[in-house]
């Protein structure tokens, strides 16, 4: 079967730097370029974060596009600030990763998703592990791309309690009015949310064990050592979740997780319940997404480790 192509929209970020190499490591997939929005970090590390994780992978090849430092709003500025405690100062601490010699394209990653996509029509999947803010103005510049997309996939939202605040996963908290205008744009994502995410874990020993692993090993297992001792800090548990490589994951193996449409609402006030996702209980609304309701996560952890060390013997 031939592989999907794929454009990554993320904010790397640790567990999106995870996400990287899991694309690099699946034959299931094409990763064609990743673009970048300021979320888990600024949009200058996030950027540069992306260049760094690809040149370290072996794969300069893959352009990358820088995208939107601030929200849609309100507020009208990401405060990035807020994940420092989770990323590090770098986005990727833990990892010392040498800088890439290659740079960024010179256009905008709301530009280079379009003029990609429009000249493979129903060909690539968008995958979104950031904020949504590059995918809501991608819909508002150009509306002919939301048709030629094969599909979307987003990493985001919560029915379950959030991470960023009592209500809200922190992806959609935000941008909350970009999150809104996405899921109301007709085109019924696959949404992976916090329900899914959180049981999809690497154990203590999953993590030290990765630093045997040829060229990457070090690197991966020093970011994900810092992933997991905040893991530790909030929940007391000796296991690091894997969000955004599980979104990804869909795109590798469907049979990964258990979907069901349903009408996804958010709520895009600057009030205290800010980017929650919510089930409209209007009975006559249209289906906005497929939810993922459920996940084979053994099978999601084997695959992540397998793929993880075959990328770095082939380094």
């Amino acid at each position: 079967m031939a592989a999907t192509p794929i454009i990554l929209d993320c904010d790397p970020g640790i567990d999106d730097a995870i996400a990287i190499l899991l694309a690099l490591a699946s034959p299931e997939v094409e990763l064609l370029a990743i673009t970048t929005v300021v979320g888990n970090t600024s949009l200058a590390n996030a950027t540069q974060n992306a260049l760094n994780v690809l040149a370290w992978a072996g794969r300069e090849d893959i352009p990358v596009a820088a995208g939107e430092s601030v929200a849609i709003g309100p507020p009208n500025d990401i405060p990035w600030n807020d994940a420092i405690g989770v990323h590090g100062e770098t986005g990727l601490d833990g990892a010392e990763l040498p800088r890439a010699a290659s740079a960024i394209v010179d256009e905008h990653a709301v530009d280079l998703i379009a003029r990609t996509v429009l000249a493979r029509p129903g060909e690539i999947t968008l995958v979104a592990t950031g904020p949504l803010t590059n995918v809501a103005l991608l819909l508002e510049r150009h509306p002919d791309v939301a048709p030629a997309l094969r599909d979307l996939v987003i990493m985001g939202g919560s029915l379950a309690g959030g991470n960023m605040s009592e209500y809200a996963e922190f992806n959609i908290w935000c941008d909350a009015t970009a999150a809104a205008q996405v899921l109301d744009a007709g085109l019924e994502p696959v949404v992976v949310g916090l329900d899914v995410t959180r049981q999809a874990t690497l154990s203590e020993a999953d993590v030290h064990a990765l630093e045997e692993l040829p060229v990457l090993g070090p690197g991966i297992h020093g970011m994900l050592l810092f992933y997991l001792q905040k893991h530790r800090e909030w929940h007391g548990k000796n296991a690091v979740q894997q969000h955004d490589s599980l979104a990804l994951s869909w795109v590798i193996d469907p049979t990964l997780l258990v979907l069901r449409p349903l009408a996804l609402g958010v709520d895009a006030s600057d009030g205290p319940a800010r980017g929650e996702t919510y089930v409209s209980d209007q009975p006559a609304a249209a289906v906005t997404v497929r939810w993922a309701i459920d996940l084979h996560a053994a099978r999601f952890r084997e695959l992540l480790l397998e793929r993880l060390a075959a990328l770095a013997a082939a380094r």
